[in-house]
C-alpha cells in the first residue's frame, strides 16, 4: 500500500483499532480478530463515525457479505485477494464518499437547505447532524423530487449493493427503512420523505 502512495498505520487487535481509528480516510478491517468480533468493531465505529470501511472475511457466502453491509461496512472482500482488486475497490469506495461535482451549491425547499459542497443540512437555519449515508440518501431524493426510488435503486445508488434477492435482500432493504425513519426523526416530520406504497420513496419537500 505504501508503494502505491498510501500512508498506512497498522494495529493488531480490535481494541486498539477502536482507540485509534479517528482521523483516518479509510479503514481496512479483517473480521477475524484475536480479541473482538470484527463486525462488532465495525458497529462500534459506525456509532460515531462515517469513515469508509472495507472488510476482509475468510468466508465467501452471500450471508457473510450481507452481514458486513448491515454492520456498516462499505465493501467486503473474500480472502485471499489480489492487490490490484484491493486498490480498485479502495478507489471505488473513495469515489462514493467524496463529494461529487454537481450543478449548484445547494438544494433548498422551504426551511430545508442541503449544502452539497459542504455536505451539511440546515432546517430553519439550524444545522441537522446526519450520518454520511443519511446525507447521501436525502441528497439523492431531494435532487430528483419528482422521482420515486425503489429500495433496490436506493441500495444501488447509496449503498452500492446490487443484486440481493429473497430473504437476504429483505434484510438489506430494512437498512434503508431504518435510515428513512432516522432521517424523518431528525427532520422532525415524516412529510420530508414520502412512502409510495408498493414502490419505494420520494422526496416530499
Amino acid at each position: 500500500m505504501r508503494r502505491h502512495g498510501y500512508a498506512v498505520e497498522l494495529t493488531d487487535s480490535g481494541a486498539n483499532a477502536l482507540k485509534s481509528y479517528e482521523g483516518f480516510d479509510l479503514i481496512l478491517l479483517d473480521l477475524e480478530l484475536p480479541d473482538i468480533d470484527g463486525l462488532e468493531v465495525c458497529r462500534s465505529i459506525r456509532e460515531s463515525s462515517d469513515v469508509p470501511i472495507i472488510a476482509f472475511t475468510g468466508h465467501g457466502t452471500e450471508l457473510d457479505r450481507v452481514l458486513c453491509l448491515q454492520a456498516g461496512c462499505d465493501d467486503c472482500m473474500v480472502k485471499p485477494y489480489g492487490l490490484r482488486e484491493l486498490l480498485a475497490r479502495i478507489e471505488a469506495v473513495m469515489r462514493r464518499v467524496r463529494p461529487r461535482p454537481v450543478e449548484g451549491r445547494s438544494i433548498a425547499y422551504g426551511p430545508l437547505q442541503i449544502d452539497r459542497d459542504g455536505r451539511e443540512v440546515f432546517l430553519n437555519e439550524e444545522p441537522v447532524k446526519l450520518t454520511r449515508k443519511e446525507f447521501d440518501l436525502l441528497q439523492l431524493l431531494a435532487s430528483q423530487p419528482a422521482r420515486v426510488f425503489s429500495r433496490e435503486q436506493l441500495m444501488d445508488k447509496v449503498w452500492g449493493a446490487q443484486g440481493a434477492r429473497g430473504t437476504l435482500g429483505a434484510k438489506l432493504t430494512r437498512t434503508i427503512d431504518t435510515h428513512v425513519s432516522s432521517l424523518r426523526g431528525k427532520l422532525g416530520s415524516s412529510e420530508w420523505i414520502i412512502t409510495v406504497r408498493g414502490v419505494g420513496f420520494r422526496f416530499g419537500g
